[in-house]
């Protein structure tokens, strides 16, 4: 005989009976699902993606000027050394330009990593030739290899490569985090001559991303979930 649990209502004035092993599952499913929104990040061993962290970027009159997110590498600097220190993967993107007078081409000094992001011992850096981090590298079947399936993603710029590698890493199906203040862009032109701030073309590349692609969050949100 299954054992029975007697619930009263004050509200009814009334007796219910209820099996205890319905109340044991409910109990355990709760638990659960506690037990899930409690996960730290650390457990699903996202990687960090630091996209295009490049000194090539440091001539801002050259990518279109007025850069917003001036501490973007300071924040990416922190993220790289939690990382580290939880010994979580790390990929190192850059690009490679096939054109010779950009900044980021590999004969130029702007190609090399800025200090805050250069990678040490052990840390894969992929190369890449267009602006995602997937085309033409072997990203995927590393990520694939190591069972990889989250996805942190930080660098410059927010609407190049940094969006383009988002997108086709929400394609591919990995579970993205994308960190806003971790990320930075220029001023563009638009098609009728008009000037678009920075700050306006890094929010509105964000919304595009978020939720549909990736869940964009702060540094400071991420290394409380982490």
């Amino acid at each position: 005989m299954p054992c029975l649990l007697l619930l009263k209502s004050c509200c009814l004035k009334t007796t219910i009976v209820c099996p205890f092993s319905v109340i044991s599952s409910t109990l355990a499913l709760y638990s659960n699902n506690q037990k899930e929104i409690q996960m730290k990040l650390r457990e699903k061993n996202p990687a960090l993606l630091l996209i295009d962290v490049q000194k090539g970027f440091n001539d801002e009159a050259f990518w279109g000027g007025n850069r917003n997110n001036k501490d973007a590498e300071a924040k990416i600097a922190q993220i790289l050394e939690k990382w580290r220190s939880l010994q979580l993967p790390i990929f190192h993107v850059v690009h490679s330009s096939v054109h010779p007078n950009s900044k980021l081409h590999a004969s130029n000094p702007g190609f090399e990593i800025k200090d805050e992001a250069k990678p040490i011992d052990g840390e894969p850096v992929i190369v890449k030739n267009v602006n995602s981090a997937f085309i033409g590298t072997d990203l995927k079947e590393r990520l694939d290899n190591q069972k990889i399936t989250s996805l942190v993603i930080v660098g410059l710029t927010t609407n190049h490569c940094v969006s383009t590698t988002t997108r086709m890493a929400g394609n591919y199906g990995y579970d993205n985090l994308l960190i806003a203040d971790a990320t930075a862009t220029f001023d563009r032109i638009g098609i009728n001559g008009e000037k678009f701030d920075s700050e306006l073309i890094h929010q509105t590349s964000l919304a595009s991303l978020n939720n549909e692609f990736a869940k964009v969050i702060t540094t400071d949100k991420l290394l409380d979930l982490v």
